[in-house]
């Protein structure tokens, strides 16, 4: 997500660099009382299931992008050692309205199940559970499929419009995730994520107005449709969410040095020296995580520019930003291409892992001094750990910047306490060790201690990493 205030004794270009809304910031939404239990019956096992999914999606906008409809399916294999019986479905879009009122319903809606029997919607109808016609034994196979129709809310957000144009981000449907706690069902945080996703193939067909630019996740490419309309294919392999946009957009496209397909779609009101720099600094991103963390493996990343939107966004091959004449966060979701999205955590349970390491990427690329930021670091009280989950955050909403402020500090402590060499070769084999996967905190730790010969325990208890 977007960047936070960073502390003051950085330099004011970096802190300027990182400002967002207040918006951004704000209580994240309360859980519900059927939030985040599983079911009794749920198995047991340690494997991250269903996993090896496969979206295929096809979808219909109508005149301006306001309301898409479709038909989605999704295959999967159960990687448990106990029968799958049942599997989530996850209505992410729903998050900010819940199950709705009457005069404004929920924005995502799911029917004519196949492939098992639907439940009721829960968690806020954020979750729909699909029983299945027998028990899926592990290594088998199959699949749900379903109608889905999305809505855009009215408002400007990640999910939202602005003007005349739609962001489509957690709008798709996708599957819940079942490992040795159970099922993930947490409930939606507007102020940070809530989402865990294994890597999943998405292949997505929009039919869309050709006066419509549709930026997407994924190897993109248009055919004419019927009169006056345009169709976008999308391929994507191993990422773990597919978004979308659509609008009057500008666009340009370049090559990076590294070989990286950079298209940017801007907004005609936005300031054209904050694409410039966007764009820019973007491309320079994309190739210098590349070296640094392992080569960035989608071929293709697209930047979707206003001037309006609160700070950035990030998705797989797709980031959101808002703009100015002073640039925006672009790097910094350029870096949750990496941290998020090929080394993957789950995001309400840890979210340092993704914001931490992204913000620590961000002032790496800007040459920040970050030698004295920790003495910045003003913890609440003992309860508060760098480490702690959303459900925290959520609670404690004023203090959420810690993940971003107090997370990259602590990195770049431990770059010092390691040593720069250490800490470049942790970084890559760390992000090896987890390309695709699925890492946690106490992964983390085992590979920082795994390149030095001091001992690490002092330095996890100074920076609250639990």
């Amino acid at each position: 997500m977007s960047s936070i205030p960073a502390p003051a004794r950085w330099s004011r270009a970096a802190r300027r660099l990182l400002v967002v809304p207040l918006a951004m910031i704000v209580a994240a939404s309360a859980t519900g009382a059927d939030a985040a239990t599983a079911p009794a019956s749920a198995p047991k096992a340690k494997a991250a299931t269903p996993d090896r999914l496969r979206y295929d999606v096809s979808l219909r906008g109508d005149a301006d992008g306001s309301h898409w409809t479709g038909r989605q399916s999704v295959s999967f294999r159960n990687a448990s050692d106990q029968p799958l019986r049942e599997v989530y479905v996850r209505l992410w879009g729903n998050g900010d309205d819940k199950c709705g009122t009457p005069d404004k319903p929920s924005p995502v809606k799911v029917s004519k199940v196949l492939g098992g029997t639907a439940g009721r919607l829960t968690v806020n109808c954020t979750a729909l559970r699909i029983t299945l016609p027998k028990p899926l034994a592990r290594g088998e196979r199959t699949a749900v499929s379903f109608d889905v129709s999305i809505t855009v809310p009215r408002r400007n957000g990640r999910f939202g419009r602005e003007g005349a144009f739609r962001f489509l981000g957690n709008a798709l449907p996708v599957l819940a995730v079942h490992d040795a706690k159970g099922w993930h069902l947490d409930p939606y945080v507007s102020a940070g994520e809530s989402f865990y996703t294994l890597a999943s193939d998405f292949r997505v067909r929009i039919d869309h107005p050709s006066a419509l630019k549709v930026p997407a996740t994924g190897r993109t490419w248009t055919r004419r449709g019927k009169p006056g309309r345009t169709v976008t294919h999308s391929v994507a392999h191993r990422v773990r969410d597919f978004a979308w946009a659509a609008g009057p957009f500008r666009t340009a496209m370049e090559t990076s040095p590294g070989g990286v397909r950079v298209k940017s779609y801007w907004a005609p009101n936005t300031p054209a020296a904050g694409v410039r720099l966007n764009r820019k600094d973007g491309v320079a991103a994309v190739d210098r995580f590349g070296r640094e963390f392992g080569r960035y493996p989608y071929g293709e990343i697209d930047f979707v520019m206003t001037k309006e939107f609160g700070g950035g966004m990030e998705y797989p091959g797709l980031v959101i930003l808002g703009t100015s004449e002073e640039g925006g966060a672009v790097v910094h979701e350029v870096a949750h291409q990496w941290w998020y999205g090929i080394v993957g955590n789950d995001e309400y349970g840890a979210p340092w892992l993704d914001e931490s390491f992204a913000q620590y990427a961000n002032a790496r690329f800007y040459g920040w001094d970050t030698r004295t930021c920790w003495s910045d670091v003003d913890w609440p009280d003992e309860g508060t750990a760098l480490t702690n989950s959303m459900a925290y955050w959520a609670k404690h909403p004023g203090e959420y910047h810690l993940v971003y402020t107090a997370g990259s500090c602590a990195l770049a402590s431990l770059e010092r306490t390691i040593g720069a060499d250490a800490m470049a070769r942790l970084l890559k084999r760390y992000a090896h060790d987890h390309w695709y996967g699925v890492s946690t905190t106490a992964d983390f730790k085992k590979a920082a201690q795994s390149v030095t010969d001091k001992d690490l325990a002092a330095f996890w208890k100074k920076h609250r990493i639990r």
